[in-house]
């Protein structure tokens, strides 16, 4: 029987799932491919490091090692950072062989010029594993929704985000305590700044964008929040009126005109992204006639990565490419001076250019904080806060218009 002939650059916990995934799953991968998928050169940075990897396999720390190697079929590139996946990519592809990626911070910056080098190579550029992990969105856009315009998408794609934000919710814990606890358990990397400060998520809406419209918004111009600075007492306050604080990755269109933002909103408890706990990722797509899809798993770990980037390998055999042209569409910013519902807590007083819907006081270890629900601009609400040290907000996520008065307004 011949052979798919597969390179892997890296063998960390993605690369090393990828090997063994295959491994477990030949025959499967047999009976749907129709010949045996064999690795045959494994990218490394330490070449003298003990791994459980066939004494067949070359293994190297030379990229044009593994592009000499005759008859590769494709490429699995696992390995984190625009360099250096973004000069082995364009080797890959311009050698002809498909590639296949995880590397969401590539194609965030670079994946637009790499699907047209692919196309311009005959070959596909899949990447599947990208975003939210095992959870089979990209496939979902591509191959499933094809007649539906999409209108809205809200995701929860960074599970350290989302484990953290639960460990403060149900067990009160102090933000670094958190943040630590995912850490041990390898839900946090040592340097957790990607993660916390929405880096991850934003660059997973990007590629998101390029899917759907074959471009992306000027960074600069995307409110982008991460999660650093939410505070133990910010959860309570959204837990005292039965909401929870999520990390939320959105995009809206409507006639041509896009919005995506990244930040830390306040979800009631009808809302489908509430019960999203743990490290779990989640996506809500609503297309114009399907209505609203939601796709949850976990989005991060060997396995759920492994599997959508086995899955993706599969595709480039069995599905059609779907080219997206660019559409014409116009990315704007949130609207700093539209009317929305936040959530303020620390504000001892009122002011007059927030139109207040609801106050409140908590208690967190013997002292109190009051809080606001007030209707009012972005703009509004952060000249009223600047200033005023320990005073934090939130947008409302827009299902609050639904919800009546909250209490009784002091």
């Amino acid at each position: 029987m011949s052979s798919l002939k597969i390179v892997l650059l890296g063998f960390g916990t993605v690369g090393e799932g990828v090997y063994q995934t295959i491994q477990t799953h030949q025959n499967r991968l047999q009976s749907l491919l129709g010949k045996k998928v064999e690795i045959v050169g494994v990218l490394v940075n330490d070449i003298n490091k003990k791994r459980k990897i066939d004494q067949h396999v070359v293994i190297t720390d030379d990229m044009d090692d593994l592009l000499e190697i005759p008859d590769v079929d494709v490429v699995i590139e696992a390995i984190v950072g625009v360099e250096p996946g973004y000069s082995y990519v364009k080797k890959s592809l311009d050698k002809g062989f498909h590639v296949i990626t995880a590397n969401k911070e590539l194609l965030a910056n670079k994946g637009k010029e790499l699907k047209k080098q692919a196309v311009q190579n005959h070959v596909r550029l899949e990447y599947e594993a990208a975003v939210a992990g095992g959870i089979p969105i990209i496939s979902t856009l591509r191959h499933l929704l094809r007649v539906n315009r999409i209108t809205k998408i809200e995701a929860i794609l960074n599970g350290t985000s989302n484990y953290i934000l639960t460990d403060i919710t149900e067990n009160q814990t102090p933000f670094k305590d958190a943040l630590y606890d995912a850490q041990q358990k390898g839900y946090a990397e040592a340097d957790p700044s990607n993660d916390i400060d929405g880096w991850d998520a934003f660059y997973k809406l990007m590629i998101l964008s390029d899917l759907l419209f074959g471009t992306q918004p000027s960074w600069d111009s995307i409110v982008h929040r991460g999660i650093r600075n939410v505070r133990d007492v910010d959860i309570l306050a959204a837990h005292s009126i039965g909401c929870k604080i999520k990390h939320v990755a959105s995009l809206v269109s409507e006639d041509g005109d896009v919005k995506l933002a990244v930040e830390p909103v306040v979800l009631p408890s009808s809302h489908a992204l509430y019960s999203v706990d743990g490290v779990d990722n989640a996506v809500m797509v609503t297309g114009d006639i399907v209505g609203q899809l939601q796709l949850q798993g976990p989005g991060a770990g060997a396995l759920p990565t492994a599997s959508a980037i086995i899955e993706d390998l599969v595709n480039i055999y069995q599905i059609k490419e779907n080219v997206y042209e660019e559409s014409a569409v116009s990315f704007t910013s949130l609207s700093e001076s539209a009317l929305e519902d936040w959530l303020v807590i620390g504000l001892a007083d009122s002011i007059d250019s927030l139109t207040i819907q609801d106050k409140w006081e908590i208690s967190k270890d013997g002292s109190t904080t009051t809080c606001w629900r007030v209707t009012a601009s972005e703009a509004d609400v952060q000249s009223v806060v600047q200033d005023q040290p320990g005073v934090a907000y939130y947008r409302m996520n827009s299902q609050f218009s639904e919800i009546k008065s909250l209490s009784t307004v002091g």
